[in-house]
């Protein structure tokens, strides 16, 4: 399941389906079938337009990042949290060392802040190399390195460094809080991301804080055409129709409770 969801991504987000549609009306048209070929350019015009030079992936996401509000304070006691991986380049901190963040870095950040402002938080870090090739080394393995260097002990850190999915992420969570003795985690993930990961953590039957970072919208984008910046749209169009089409996989194969968890 891991392996054919990796290689479905290939070829679903946005970019690679219109590339797709262009070599079909490509094969259409010298086929002789030009009314299907003209159709399948089109589609592919159309898939373009709405990537590049709309604000649908944006608002798409927005939806996302809206639907766990981030609490206006923080709780009091702080004991733990559960920080999902996602962070940091595996392969280029596997070949080179040292710790190199990606876009998602809020993740390691608000956990870094809210750890030395609770000094009695543990500190679980869930998330393994979730390449193809599996060959890198994994996000928790790494983490101590980062946590480390801002004089965080690293007996305070919980690593689980074998899940290579979200849904993995849970299972493997879910013995390693139970093993601990460790109970009302705060869930430190992406704005995004939350609505995925909370229905999946309820659905094994485990009780977390919601505690979303890592924002990449305003909140305040409405839908309309944008040519400002075609190549953020992209991006933020692929982030969006992955994180739909996980939590419609994931509902459908039975592991989160409803389609859009809240």
């Amino acid at each position: 399941m891991f392996l054919l969801s990796k290689l479905f991504w290939v070829f679903a987000q946005p970019l690679s389906f219109a590339f797709l549609l262009c070599a079909l009306a490509a094969v259409l048209v010298f086929a002789g079938w030009r009314r299907l070929g003209g159709l399948s350019a089109f589609l592919t015009a159309l898939v373009l337009f709405v990537t590049l030079f709309t604000t649908t992936g944006t608002v798409a996401l927005q939806v996302l990042e809206d639907r766990f509000p981030k609490p206006a304070q923080e709780p009091q006691p702080v004991t733990c949290m559960v920080v999902l991986g996602g962070v940091l380049e595996n392969e280029v901190t596997t070949v080179r060392g040292g710790v190199e963040l990606n876009q998602a870095a809020d993740r390691f950040v608000e956990a870094l802040r809210l750890a030395r402002n609770h000094p009695e938080a543990r500190i679980l870090i869930s998330g393994g190399d979730g390449s193809i090739s599996g060959k890198y080394e994994g996000e928790a393995q790494a983490s101590e390195r980062f946590f480390s260097a801002f004089g965080i002990s690293a007996d305070r850190l919980v690593k689980e460094n074998a899940s290579r999915t979200t849904y993995e992420n849970t299972l493997n969570t879910a013995e390693l809080l139970k093993a601990q003795g460790l109970e009302h985690c705060l869930l430190i993930t992406s704005a995004f991301h939350m609505p995925r990961s909370m229905g999946l953590f309820r659905a094994a039957g485990i009780e977390v804080a919601p505690w979303p970072v890592d924002y990449r919208t305003s909140g305040v984008v409405h839908l309309s055409l944008d040519f400002t910046q075609p190549a953020l749209n992209a991006q933020l169009t692929t982030t969006a129709a992955r994180e739909w089409m996980s939590l419609t996989a994931y509902y459908l194969a039975g592991r989160i409770g409803s389609f859009f968890p809240g």
